[in-house]
């Protein structure tokens, strides 16, 4: 017989029982012959090579399903072609594709086998009644290298081990017999009476293979639905370097700018998120946004008593606003509509230039708004083309209103740019581009304008003292001389960009680092084609 395909093991075993037949008296030729066939049938191999194979294969071999609900993707992709299936022959071929019910059955099988409805499931086992009249639930589970996806702790006041928290899509939840406040009372017999949470997370690492909870049931249930909300990460997070969170290997690492599935907010402290588009369909814990927001005001006043940095002293700043979590949904490319395109940084970096740049490409397309001016109009200047000419008294009420969205006053006149000015550009169809001062962020970032700000950041001193000679870029310090930046300026210019990104990155939606102006301006025009043909993330009341 052909044994080149024998598991190791099943070989390994079947040899030990031919070595050791006279010492099993008990057993019988005929049991003895029947356990060697099975130990050498083909079919019981190929299980066990198939099985090895599973395990042992690596992460980045394994595929992953993108999304468990195409069937409803499905409906809502039939909604819409409908209406649009009379004037369109390929419409109506698509339509009556996805309603074809080879391939409805198709995603619905997809849809079972994203959600692991095929997972081994042990039963829940009849339900025990101990000599106290207390009911006690049995529950097996197979524990792989996969965590189990719960955490426990210690019942205030009584000393108990209970279930704290069911991480969604993990063994534990997927096992549907372990709920939140279950009691545990012994984990493959041992009992857990007077040890800590650590000492039974210990005897659970022991153990591989089946794993047999005694519980007491939690008085009330409630199930753990999961929710849709999707939220842009504006701090980095790893677990391993946290010394609150209930459990490391529970914990999700995520950095700044991820966009996270939060699945539940059940927990005041702690949150469960996916990273969105990641193929694990297990949740991790994550601090919540109040636990963040107290994280980062103990920080800020330890940095502020400390006084290492200048960045909490800066009076633009809204001390009440601090980044967390931002909720988030994707906004679709619309015919027609374009979103502004809001380039920051600080004073020199080469934001006007770039905006020239980009006008010039294709002035019929790209305009920038005209500005508002209370001075008098100098000779050959044009109502309405190189300024709006107004009176300072009604350009200064229309300031106290707030119709401006950035406004300054230099030699005793007012310069600003309007709300309506630029609106108007994006009604008429225009990309309407911007160069403002920072704080004009907390107007223009609204429903309405939906802008799309590019952050235009200096390179580091010694790279930005060589490129900005190199091309002889005159100062923009000094309006009366004509004359290149000094290194104090330059130096002032890398202190602006930090503290401007330190207080507002959380409004960009792009960084370019301007080293080099080509090609910073690839860059941005890369960036504003994607803007135009993909969906990108956004605050969600955009698109309600």
């Amino acid at each position: 017989m052909d044994n080149s395909n024998w598991d190791a093991a099943l070989s390994k075993l079947l040899n030990s029982l031919e070595d050791n037949k006279t010492e099993l008296p008990s057993c019988s030729e005929e049991e003895l012959n029947f356990l060697s066939e099975i130990l050498k049938s083909k079919e019981l191999n190929a299980l066990v090579n198939v099985h090895n194979k599973i395990i042992n294969i690596s992460n980045d071999d394994k595929f992953f399903p993108v999304l468990s609900n195409s069937m409803d993707v499905n409906v809502d992709v039939l909604d819409v072609l409908v209406p649009k299936t009379r004037g369109s022959a390929d419409c109506k071929q698509l339509f009556l594709l996805l309603q074809n019910r080879h391939m409805q059955a198709l995603l619905c099988t997809h849809d079972a086998v994203a959600k692991k409805e095929y997972y081994p499931k042990i039963p829940e086992l009849p339900l025990e009644v101990d000599e106290d009249d207390e009911i006690i639930k049995i529950v097996e589970l197979i524990k792989s290298n996969e965590p189990l996806g719960a955490t426990i702790k210690t019942c205030e006041g009584t000393d108990k081990i209970v279930f704290a928290r069911i991480l969604l899509g993990g063994p534990a939840d997927r096992s549907g017999a372990i709920h939140v406040g279950d009691e545990v009372l012994e984990v493959n017999g041992i009992s857990v009476e007077g040890k800590t949470p650590a000492c039974v997370l210990k005897i659970l690492d022991d153990f591989e293979g089946t794993v047999t909870f005694k519980l007491i049931p939690a008085s009330s249930r409630c199930g753990v639905r999961e929710s849709k909300v999707r939220v842009r990460a504006h701090f980095s997070y790893t677990a391993a370097d946290d010394p609150y969170i209930p459990c490391k290997e529970a914990g999700l690492d995520f950095v700044k700018g991820d966009i996270l599935h939060i699945v539940s907010q059940d927990d005041s402290h702690w949150w469960q998120a996916r990273r969105e588009g990641d193929r694990n369909m297990r949740a991790g814990l994550i601090p919540s946004r109040a636990l963040q927001e107290r994280n980062i005001v103990l920080e800020r006043q330890l940095k502020e008593k400390s006084d290492e940095s200048d960045h909490m002293k800066n009076d633009d700043f809204d001390r009440e606003e601090i980044p967390t979590y931002e909720e988030v949904a994707k906004l679709y490319p619309r015919p027609g509509f374009y979103r502004p395109v809001v380039l920051v940084g600080p004073p020199g970096v080469g934001r006007n230039e770039l905006k020239r740049r980009l006008v010039a490409t294709n002035p019929e397309k790209y305009k920038t708004p005209i500005p508002y001016t209370s001075r008098s109009p100098k000779p050959g200047e044009v109502n309405g083309k190189d300024y709006f000419f107004v009176s300072h008294e009604n350009m200064k009420a229309d300031i106290d209103s707030g119709k401006f969205i950035e406004y300054g006053e230099y030699k005793g006149n007012l310069y600003g740019t309007s709300r309506e000015s630029v609106e108007s550009l994006v009604n008429a169809g225009y990309v309407c581009v911007l160069n403002p001062h920072y704080q004009a962020l907390k107007m223009l970032r609204n429903p309405q304008l939906k802008p799309f700000v590019v952050y235009v950041k200096p390179p580091r001193f010694e790279i930005l003292k060589e490129t900005r000679n190199e091309a002889r870029a005159r100062s923009t310090f000094d309006e009366k001389n004509s004359r290149g930046f000094t290194d104090d300026e330059f130096h002032e210019m890398i202190h602006s960009g930090e503290r401007i990104e330190f207080h507002y990155s959380h409004h960009f939606d792009e960084t370019i680092i301007n080293a080099d102006l080509s090609m910073a301006f690839e860059e941005l025009v890369s960036a504003i084609s994607r803007l135009e043909t993909v969906p990108l993330w956004v605050p969600a009341s955009w698109v309600q």
